[in-house]
């Protein structure tokens, strides 16, 4: 979590109060978004799966999260490519553990 508010403070200049008040927003929205992945892995909509693997991938970057944002990237390329050779559990996985290690 100390990572994520330097990574604020840095990247786009907040105030400790304003990252106080934004930061469970984050992570609420982060827990939205990584249910939608496993709903959509769930169901096999590789091509959703990639798009929401997508927008995982953005609100992980905002919050300075690379490597999390690097397992998104590749759910998203491998989902719009409809890749059926992929692990796309054991990335959603790594994923769920990384973004259940935040809070």
């Amino acid at each position: 979590m100390e990572r994520i508010k330097l990574h604020l403070h840095s990247a786009f200049n907040l105030s400790d109060a304003k990252v106080a008040v934004m930061l469970p927003t984050f992570i609420m929205t982060l827990q939205s978004h990584m249910d939608k992945i496993e709903e959509l892995l769930a169901s096999s909509d590789f091509l959703e799966l990639g798009k929401a693997g997508h927008t995982m991938k953005g609100a992980l970057l905002n919050l300075g999260l690379k490597e999390l944002a690097d397992i998104a990237y590749t759910i998203e390329r491998q989902g719009k490519a409809q890749d059926i050779a992929t692990d796309f559990r054991a990335l959603v996985t790594s994923l769920r553990q990384g973004i259940d290690a935040i809070r």
